[in-house]
């Protein structure tokens, strides 16, 4: 039997049913497995503790399928967890809110590696373990057939799959490729163009849709600045909620140019929107020098920290910009400010802001805490699952 033995008293981890098993848990490997292979996790004493993929590349050596000796991974397993998956979002999601949203969250739905995104019709996949490249095919074909997509893009070019000794994988896997790789969405009754093809991540930030809506309702009347726009999420719920004017600043020409064409899209004034090319952390002390301010100021930055041991550095970045932001408030105005990074705890967050308020010389208010939405579900074993916070403060 293909195998790993744990060291006496690593165990713990699998018995609480944390998903990862890392290499300096593991003291034995039997039976020569295969990346990606499934392998029986057994304790020091030969204890059976469960089922996972291996991945001989990664620091972690496994993910755990199961902590059920009984089972069977197979076809079949993959079915119940993916349809476990499908009808949690059915109950959750109300079709008239949107047609985009995540499907399969990776570990917090019990299958590690496996990221899948819904676009109306079109879905994309990531598969960022080598567990999920043995079974890539077998996803594919399950996935069309419980969803009944069109089509089934696959963006498997996040950096964490050299971390699995993995190369990238890009394109169509099922079903006819889109004329010009988008598709158009709607959510909350507002309309996206989404290109699935070179967009970031798989194509659109989804995670964010509860938040654009809750964001977008304050800034009727208000004169809005919006950070690391990307494609304008933000700046059309803002713009379609009566902004009296919206300037989105991101790096990307390319994202900004989509922006605008979300903006026509949903029949929304040219001239209440300006977008800017510009690096934030610029653009923002050239506002402070400029003395300009604002009623509203969106920082949706990128991921700072990916890792634990960046988080210091990550800390530093986010203070800076919810500092410059502070400044830029007018009186009564409002921070809406979020971080993505997984290592920075949502406590370590406000602590951040907090700090950067008082080194601004202002006095705020929280005056709500957002997460990411629960298509993207938090598995209470997996609380790394949980890496969208967002405060909603005012000045």
């Amino acid at each position: 039997m293909k195998q790993i033995l744990l060291k006496s008293g690593r165990e713990k981890s699998v018995l609480q049913h944390r998903p990862w098993v890392f290499s300096g848990a593991v003291e034995q490997v039997e039976g020569d497995p295969a990346p990606g292979e499934t392998v029986a996790v057994r304790g020091a004493d030969g204890t059976p503790l469960g089922w996972a993929a291996y991945s001989p590349e990664s620091q972690i050596r496994a993910r755990m399928w199961s902590y059920d000796p009984t089972d069977t991974i197979d076809g079949e397993f993959l079915r119940r967890r993916l349809a476990a998956a499908l009808d949690m979002r059915r109950q959750m999601i109300p079709a008239e809110e949107t047609n985009a949203l995540r499907l399969v969250h990776a570990e917090s739905d019990g299958v590690p590696g496996l990221v899948v995104d819904r676009y109306a019709d079109t879905l994309v996949m990531q598969c960022l373990s080598a567990g999920m490249e043995v079974w890539r095919e077998t996803i594919a074909d399950l996935l069309m057939e419980m969803t009944g997509a069109a089509r089934l893009y696959e963006r498997s070019d996040a950096d964490v799959r050299r971390l699995e000794g993995l190369p990238e994988r890009v394109g169509v896997v099922r079903g006819d490729a889109l004329p010009d790789g988008r598709v158009q969405i709607c959510e909350n009754g507002v309309r996206f163009w989404v290109d699935v093809e070179r967009g970031h991540k798989t194509g659109f930030y989804l995670d964010q849709r509860r938040n654009r809506a809750r964001v977008g309702a304050l800034a009727a009347g208000r004169d809005v600045l919006n950070c690391f726009s990307y494609t304008g999420g933000f700046a059309v719920y803002a713009l379609a909620n009566g902004a009296a004017h919206v300037t989105s600043a991101d790096t990307s020409a390319d994202a900004l140019a989509l922006g605008r064409e979300n903006a026509a899209l949903n029949g929304l004034p040219e001239e209440r929107a300006e977008w800017v090319e510009a690096d934030v952390f610029h653009l923002l002390r050239k506002y402070r020098d400029q003395a300009r301010t604002f009623d509203l100021i969106i920082l949706d930055p990128p991921k700072f920290a990916p890792t634990a041991a960046l988080v210091e550095q990550a800390a530093r970045g986010y203070k800076d910009i919810n500092l410059l932001a502070f400044k830029l408030l007018r009186p009564g105005g409002i921070l809406a400010t979020f971080s993505c990074s997984g290592g920075v705890t949502p406590d370590l967050f406000q602590k951040i802001v907090s700090g950067a308020a008082l080194d601004a010389g202002v006095d705020a208010q929280i005056l709500e805490k957002l997460e990411q939405g629960p298509d993207h579900p938090v598995a209470l074993n997996f609380p790394e699952g949980h890496y969208l916070k967002g405060l909603i403060c005012r000045v």
